[in-house]
């Protein structure tokens, strides 16, 4: 069912982001500078049938190779062209024929607009990644936006995603997850298919799939709960909680299970275009330009062996542990909803 009405539901029975029944696939974050800029150089038609849950601009990625999953109309795919430049490309990945015809519509104007082209849009499903013409440890990183919920494997994208990152390469993407498991009895259902509820993974499964894939250390940068405005909608959902979350995934191979404390620190120089004052890795990494910043053994890894080395300074090593670092634990990572139940709606 989930890929048949997927393409169903955002080619035929969506005609754009106003169609929607609840805010899950809509973007809150507020964007840095350049993505308001680079989001202004995208075509209306294509910003029109976009419903993402979160803002996938990952920072420092000019000049790397990309890969968008589940890229629809191709909004993230040409914004992130913009971020990658003339020395980066992008390969987005859809299986909505609607979505795509809207996407490769515009790669002439964007090209133009950009003056340079650097994407490309495949017809694939996500689930069946190894069956593309991608070749394994060639993307620097993946995006996804709001689509992993709407497939069945879910354990498979992850697998599949891990296989085609670069060593030091990244899995970051936004999605929408439950507090519990939802009952097998509302998985059927279209609407809250397609509307990104039934298809949400209990945040538990989703730590736990990850780390089967090889993505040792999940790293929640952002979270909201959702807002439901549809009463019919809510009316089946009752009892259950959605989250839209914003994850980062590495594929870094020495990365341990737990945050070991190896007395290391490090210091951000301010060079990431956009994030001059600080850099936030993730909910509990928050690093301002300057200053001297304790770090877990994982931490380090994730900014030393990566495309963010060069913008960070660093100090100590591993050949002192002194245990688990502070903080590390197993609790729901997201924000309860505010007591007032004031959750604003999508604009």
């Amino acid at each position: 069912m989930n890929i048949e009405n997927s393409r169903d539901y955002y080619g035929q029975v969506l005609q754009g982001s106003d169609d929607l029944k609840t805010d899950a696939c809509c973007t809150m974050e507020a964007p840095v500078p350049e993505v308001i800029a680079a989001l202004a150089h995208v075509h209306p038609d294509v910003k029109a049938r976009y419903y993402g849950c979160g803002l996938i601009a990952p920072e420092a990625a000019a000049g790397m190779r990309i890969l968008d999953l589940g890229s629809g109309s191709g909004q993230d795919a040409y914004l992130l062209a913009q971020l990658a430049g003339s020395e980066g490309s992008v390969v987005g990945v859809d299986t909505t024929p609607e979505q795509l015809a809207v996407a490769r519509e515009h790669l002439d104007w964007h090209a133009d607009r950009f003056g340079y082209r650097n994407v490309e849009f495949v017809e694939g499903d996500i689930e069946r990644l190894d069956t593309l013409d991608l070749k394994p440890a060639s993307f620097d990183l993946i995006v996804s936006n709001c689509v992993i919920n709407l497939v069945a494997d879910k354990a498979k994208v992850f697998r599949d995603a891990h296989t085609l990152l670069k060593p030091g390469g990244e899995f970051y993407f936004s999605d929408v997850y439950a507090e519990r498991r939802v009952p097998a009895a509302l998985q059927a259902d279209p609407v809250l298919h397609g509307e990104c509820l039934s298809g949400a993974l209990y945040w538990g499964d989703f730590d736990r799939l990850a780390k089967e894939a090889g993505f040792r250390d999940p790293r929640l940068v952002t979270d909201r709960p959702l807002a439901i405005g549809d009463p019919a909608v809510a009316d089946k959902v009752a009892g259950i909680r959605f989250f839209s979350a914003t994850y980062r995934l590495f594929r870094i191979d020495e990365l341990e299970p737990r945050c070991e404390d190896y007395g290391q620190a490090v210091r951000y120089r301010g060079t990431i275009p956009g994030h001059e004052r600080a850099f936030t890795l993730d909910g509990h990494h928050f690093i301002e330009k300057g200053r001297m910043f304790a770090v877990c053994g994982n931490t380090w890894r994730m900014l030393a062996d990566t495309r963010l080395a060069n913008h960070f300074e660093f100090f100590g090593d591993f050949s002192t542990h002194f245990g688990i670092f502070p903080g590390c634990g197993d609790l729901m990572p997201f924000r309860e909803a505010p007591a007032s139940d004031d959750i604003s709606s999508c604009c």
